[in-house]
């Protein structure tokens, strides 16, 4: 059991009679929503649309509180995802949500299955419904809106509230976000848990608070426990009243929740089961009717509105580390599902709801009725909205990003030296565009090839630290760590990574400053973060993601360490804009264009993979002449060039990333062979499917890309190579309907030279010559 909180903050401002009518209309309200959208809103479909009936109740007194009794405008909730129909209820009620989007729960075009940033029509400060990721994303927004702070973007100010289910803690990346060496200092973090002690199948077992609640402690946070309400308080500080919380302190999750199950007449027989505690407590019940002590059992803190305000309160007074506050609840509290083990789905009925409306002092005929005009409750509501009202952010201006950095990049480069090269490029040459970026890595800065970066903007921390390494001339990277800072270094947690780069990209929206967020990571860890990543785009954050090194190009780190399927991620990934250069000036050109889509409206993030794998840039034959060489920067940008064309073609040929030299050179074989052999270089097969797609009709955009790589009258075999999955560029051969075969890797790989390596998965010269000649034997059949 949690430690009770032992200093009394200041008493809540408002009347708490009329805080509980509030709450009792909120309750009503989202309960009604579910109702309307299951039970009165025909689908044709016949489709359940579920709704969440006992988890917006058990949400229902930690919100009331905390809207209409603490929040500021500049505060940013995250609202648990089933507790949904609850945040719009609110915002109805602070006149935020026109009526007739509460007749359209989980409908086209109407209210969201779970809160959504992007599509819901009523202010939602962040998207949540992937479990934990909601919560986390408080921790994340409080760096991001620190680090602008600290940087002179914005005013401080503003607090980083989630509201989360119990439930929820059973997920790694809440622990791993929590262990973030920068999070115990963000005391403008609160979170409060709903512990109502159930999950979606069942209820929790044994008691897991307290233990939690030393995890939490650990990691250097504030625990504030909302255990019991005040007439369980008070029976508790008359003789006997020892015995009557021993007693139910000691009791299992599930033994408790049976007891609120039970009839009133048997409460008093369950709590008098032990014979330890059985003659103190039948004395201090002896005057509790069975009715009475039937809710006595249920006075919670979770659902005290004096007491929820009064932790919130000692939160707010607590800056210097993060606070937790522990509410416990009753799922499906008020509602005749209460304490039900199946009570997560369940659906009152029609007549449930109607008996419910007399209980909350509603009507059913008239459901989503407002307070009178005039009312306490009214007033209440007008004040809330007032306090709580918000200047819409500034859209930004433009980001002003060259479109070439003017750099003769070095004759052999791998896509990965030149990242770091272009990034200290832009800082030189464009330095207002490079006060934008900022940099994050799970402690793999140095070897994703930051380091003459943050060598020159430093790294980025909540305080300043002393560098003790700073006169040690052996140190190649200068680890500065200052509040002006430009790189934020992580600890090796990927789904934190992508969890900041999330926020950081969601500053323009937030609060009208745009940053640059690129966050760098070994490729194949991008599927450890894609979860959350993807997440974070849903949720309208632009960021620029870097997967490197990548594939078994990296052969001597093995086969858990090479990456397959993150070409199909870069190609299916929403909302993004996949690429893989092979060249370094390929990569110039795509990075400068992915950073002028993030930070606005309409704006994209962008996935890169890129490679250790040291190759020629000859081989890219980029042309010297202004207007041709603008072409190929304009075709780079488009998903693809051509980098030579025959003069009678037999065959093309098309290379993605690190294999182009092996595709350049099984190309001058067959034409030494007598074989015509046009070569494409695709940049960003992506954009090329999305070329497709838009030749189809199926979407929006410029297909001249298509004609330009493959022309109809050159259509021939083709034969793609890529150091990833080979299905990723069998779409190539529908474009002019030719027979295609596709190489790449479809096992995991082993340690090994390169040209083992790729001769193994049949990535080589040799194969490729191989698949092209039996492709030109099928084609003459």
């Amino acid at each position: 059991m949690l430690a009770e909180a032992t200093q009394p903050p200041p008493l809540t401002r408002c009347p708490i009679h009329v805080l509980e009518s509030v709450q009792e209309r909120v309750l009503w309200l989202a309960t009604s929503m579910i109702h309307h959208a299951n039970h009165v809103r025909t689908t044709p479909s016949g489709l359940k649309v579920g709704g969440h009936q006992a988890s917006s109740a058990s949400m229902t007194s930690i919100m009331t509180s905390l809207y209409f009794d603490h929040l500021t405008a500049a505060d940013q909730i995250s609202v648990k995802p089933h507790a949904s129909p609850v945040l719009h209820a609110i915002n109805y009620l602070l006149g935020r949500l026109d009526r007739s989007y509460l007749e359209r729960l989980r409908e086209y075009g109407g209210l969201q299955s779970y809160p959504s940033r992007t599509k819901d029509p009523d202010p939602v400060d962040y998207s949540t419904g992937s479990v934990g990721l909601g919560a986390t994303a408080t921790l994340w927004s409080a760096l991001a809106k620190r680090y602008l702070d600290e940087h002179g973007e914005t005013s401080p100010g503003g607090r980083h509230i989630a509201l989360i289910g119990d439930a929820e803690l059973d997920e790694g990346a809440v622990w791993e976000a929590i262990l973030d060496p920068q999070v115990p200092r963000l005391g403008e973090v609160m979170w409060v848990v709903d512990l109502n002690r159930q999950s979606l199948d069942r209820v929790v077992p044994d008691i897991a608070a307290g233990r939690i609640g030393k995890m939490f402690e650990a990691a250097g946070w504030q625990t504030i426990p909302v255990k019991y309400g005040r007439r369980l308080r008070a029976m508790f500080e008359r003789p006997g009243g020892d015995a009557l919380r021993d007693r139910i302190d000691s009791m299992p999750n599930e033994e408790y929740q049976s007891m609120l199950r039970s009839p009133s007449g048997e409460v008093r027989q369950r709590l008098l089961e032990h014979p330890s505690t059985r003659a103190n407590l039948r004395h201090l019940l002896a005057d509790e009717s069975d009715a009475d002590l039937a809710q006595l059992v249920r006075d919670l803190g979770g659902h005290d509105l004096q007491d929820l305000t009064d932790a919130y309160a000692l939160a707010a007074a607590t800056t210097d580390r993060p606070s937790v506050v522990f509410a416990y609840t009753i799922k499906a509290w008020r509602l005749p599902t209460e304490g039900h083990p199946a009570n997560h789905s369940a659906l009152l009925s029609g007549e449930a709801w109607e008996q419910l409306a007399d209980t909350l002092h509603a009507d059913h005929r008239d459901p989503w009725a407002e307070f009178d005009p005039g009312s306490p409750e009214s007033e209440l509501c007008a004040r809330a909205a007032a306090r709580l009202r918000r200047s819409p952010a500034t859209a930004p201006l433009p980001l002003s990003v060259p479109p070439d950095l003017g750099r003769t990049h070095t004759p052999t480069s791998s896509t990965q030296q030149a990242l770091g090269r272009i990034i200290v490029d832009i800082d030189r040459s464009a330095p207002e565009l490079a006060r934008r970026i900022v940099t994050v890595s799970p402690d793999v800065a140095s070897s994703t090839n930051l380091g003459a970066w943050i060598n020159r903007a430093g790294v980025w921390n909540v305080r300043d630290r002393e560098d003790w390494f700073a006169s040690d001339s052996d140190m190649l990277m200068k680890w500065r760590e200052t509040r002006a800072g430009r790189h934020i270094e992580l600890g090796i947690a990927e789904t934190n990574l992508v969890g900041l780069l999330g926020e950081l990209g969601a500053t323009w929206s937030r609060w009208g400053t745009p940053l640059i967020p690129i966050g760098t990571v070994y490729d194949p860890f991008v599927t450890r973060a894609l979860e959350p990543w993807s997440f974070g785009i849903y949720s309208g954050g632009q960021s620029i993601l870097i997967g490197t090194p990548s594939g078994v190009t990296l052969s001597p780190e093995g086969g858990a360490h090479q990456s397959i399927i993150t070409p199909s991620i870069g190609i299916e990934q929403p909302d993004c804009v996949g690429w893989e250069p092979a060249f370094a000036q390929d990569l110039e050109w795509a990075f400068l264009d992915a950073i002028s889509n993030v930070g606005r409206p309409g704006g994209s993030s962008a996935y890169f993979r890129l490679s250790t794998r040291a190759i020629n840039q000859s081989l890219a034959a980029t042309p010297a002449d202004g207007p041709a060489r603008e072409q190929r920067r304009l075709d780079v940008l488009a998903g693809g060039y051509v980098i030579s064309r025959a003069e009678q073609p037999a065959l093309t040929l098309v290379g993605v990333g690190a294999v182009l030299p092996e595709v350049t050179s099984a190309a001058r074989r067959l034409t030494e062979l007598g074989v015509g052999v046009d070569v494409v270089c695709v940049t960003s097969p992506n954009l090329i499917f999305k070329a497709l797609r838009a030749r189809r009709g199926l979407r929006a955009g410029d297909d001249s890309i298509l004609g330009r790589l493959f022309p109809p009258e050159r259509a021939r075999p083709m034969v793609t190579v890529l150091d990833g999955h080979p299905h990723s560029l069998a779409f190539l051969g529908t474009i002019n309907r030719t027979a295609i075969t596709t190489l790449g890797v479809d096992s995991f790989g082993q340690v090994g030279d390169i040209d083992d390596v790729y001769r193994h998965f049949g990535i080589d010269a040799d194969t490729i010559v191989g698949a092209s000649w039996d492709l030109l034997d099928e084609a003459e059949r």
